[in-house]
């Protein structure tokens, strides 16, 4: 799965988530215009011509894209059906790092990717791989969102959360009640922190509750480690399987991969919960390769994903129960999708977003100390 691979998420400045063969982009002119170069629809004439040119490369290649993470089976379903183009979805499990490397090796190719969905730790280290390009909704994404000459921006996010079987352990409503008696073997992340970024940021919403902050992940490694000690962690690597067998009944994870939906289970049992005194959010990024074989297809998906009219990205996201980047700005302007949007977990504290250099002290010192921690 991509939930324990995902690397890289590190939180941005918050304001509110084939056949080989060498590629030309032959197909990427439209009247003469090559869309490699377009910095925004305008640039290439407008909306009405990056369409046409789109549909002429009649397809997209994305990566990293299950169809259960964040509603992408249903966008890339959709975006299909309103243009007609094919999406060739290229390891769906693959990490942001593997993200980068694939475009680097298949450059030159039809088998590059043509967009990534990328975590902001890695893609402030790559932008040299990126095109600038700013979607027609560029003034709704928040300055803290957004890298300024567009190499990358914010799309989805969410918040640390707990989800748990309220059937069998009632309300949640602190850190602390997992140390229980009743929760023996039973609280899991979502794979070895060491390795995966959102098990991670597990452990860091564990330190905010426990009074250190995201510049000190140890008071999260300690808890942990009474878990541990209680016979309450589950080392198990949480994932849709594992929760409907009942084996990872209470998971650390995103909100948006914590929903009742995106677990199997029944929403009437199926809660989650997010703490008011450790409030942790993060981001992933959208990002062109700049040598994408399918240029104009690309920017037309960055176009796509980021409207806000009807069943946009923007709401298919928040449906599949992230926090679309441009939320404030829809909100304000009555756009949102109001019944998925009541339908997010409630946020009452603060939001802490991490900056990269946290995150990776913050792996640094899970590298030293999980594992003795938790054995």
């Amino acid at each position: 799965m991509r939930t324990p691979y995902r690397l890289g998420l590190a939180g941005v400045a918050a304001v509110s988530l084939l056949a080989a063969g060498c590629s030309t982009n032959a197909s990427s002119s439209s009247g003469g215009y090559n869309w490699s170069n377009a910095t925004s629809a305008a640039s290439g004439g407008g909306m009405s011509a990056l369409i046409k040119a789109a549909k002429s490369e009649g397809t997209l290649n994305v990566i990293a894209l299950p169809n259960d993470w964040a509603n992408y089976g249903t966008i890339i379903k959709d975006f299909t059906a309103k243009y007609g183009i094919k999406v060739n979805s290229i390891d769906p499990s693959d990490s942001s790092a593997q993200e980068v490397t694939q475009i680097q090796q298949k450059k030159g190719t039809s088998l590059a990717a043509d967009v990534l969905d990328i975590g902001n730790s890695v893609a402030t280290a790559s932008t040299a791989l990126f095109a600038p390009y700013k979607v027609a909704e560029w003034a709704d994404i928040p300055d803290g969102l957004k890298q300024p000459d567009g190499l990358y921006y914010a799309d989805y996010g969410g918040y640390m959360s707990v989800g748990y079987d309220s059937a069998k352990f009632g309300t949640i409503t602190s850190l602390n009640q997992l140390l229980g008696s009743k929760f023996k073997n039973a609280v899991a992340l979502n794979g070895n922190p060491t390795e995966a970024n959102a098990a991670l940021n597990g452990v860091l919403m564990a330190s905010l509750a426990e009074g250190g902050s995201v510049s000190d992940i140890g008071p999260g490694v300690s808890f942990f480690g009474k878990l541990k000690k209680a016979g309450n962690f589950n080392p198990v690597q949480a994932t849709q399987s594992t929760i409907k067998t009942g084996a990872t009944p209470v998971v650390f994870n995103w909100d948006y991969l914590n929903t009742a939906a995106a677990v199997g289970q029944p929403a009437s049992t199926w809660k989650v919960f997010i703490p008011a005194n450790a409030t942790l959010g993060g981001f992933y990024d959208q990002a062109i390769n700049k040598n994408a074989p399918h240029p104009a297809a690309a920017r037309l998906w960055e176009e796509f994903l980021y409207s806000q009219a009807g069943v946009g990205g923007q709401n298919l996201w928040l449906q599949g129960g992230a926090r679309p980047a441009e939320q404030q700005a829809m909100t304000t302007a009555g756009t949102i999708d109001q019944t998925a949007a009541a339908a997010l977990p409630p946020v009452t504290g603060t939001p802490v977003f991490p900056t990269e250099a946290q995150a990776t002290a913050a792996a640094t010192y899970l590298a030293a100390n999980w594992a003795k921690a938790v054995s």
